[in-house]
């Protein structure tokens, strides 16, 4: 497929595509330029739509294990099947392993607590809240793709760039 140059060398085109597809998965949306804008989002659709097509593959099993007590107690664990590790890995290839950040009214301790589990915070974050909505979303619709939308915020003031809004839908 065709792909964008954006006056870039190669290196630096995939590292600043790769940052702002990060950016646009944690936060939502992103401001940046037009042409840019579109190449994130053909980026972003495409990661999306492949954790959508492989959320519900998971195994359980249960497993015994003895608390504190003595006492053997059954836990259910979930792992993910043959095809989402496959996606999970291609994601984690085009993403960055940005941090998690703390919300603005949440403690230090509540914080760690939080993120004790996350060790990759931007594929988690595709895989149990991006793709199970949009999974709902495209039963819902009979549609799959456009999870992403471009809009056009004018010339940027200093060079006149076109400016564009990329956000999730």
């Amino acid at each position: 497929m065709e792909q964008r140059k954006l006056s870039l060398p190669t290196d630096q085109r995939k590292a600043l595509l790769r940052n702002q597809v990060t950016a646009l998965l944690m936060e939502g949306r992103i401001t940046t330029t037009y042409a840019r804008a579109k190449e994130v989002s053909r980026i972003a659709d495409g990661l999306i739509q492949l954790a959508v097509d492989t959320v519900l593959d998971i195994n359980k099993e249960t497993k015994t294990t003895v608390d504190k007590k003595g006492k053997q107690v059954p836990i259910e664990v979930i792992t993910d099947g043959a095809k989402r590790l496959a996606a999970r890995r291609k994601i984690m290839e085009v993403v960055y392993d940005a941090p998690e950040k703390r919300k603005p009214d949440e403690t230090a301790a509540a914080f760690r607590e939080r993120v004790k589990d996350l060790k990759h915070p931007v594929v988690e974050k595709i895989f149990n809240q991006h793709a199970i909505k949009y999974l709902q979303r495209n039963q819902d619709l009979g549609t799959s793709g456009g999870y992403t939308r471009v809009l056009k915020l004018g010339a940027r003031r200093g060079d006149g760039a076109e400016e564009a809004l990329v956000e999730l839908v």
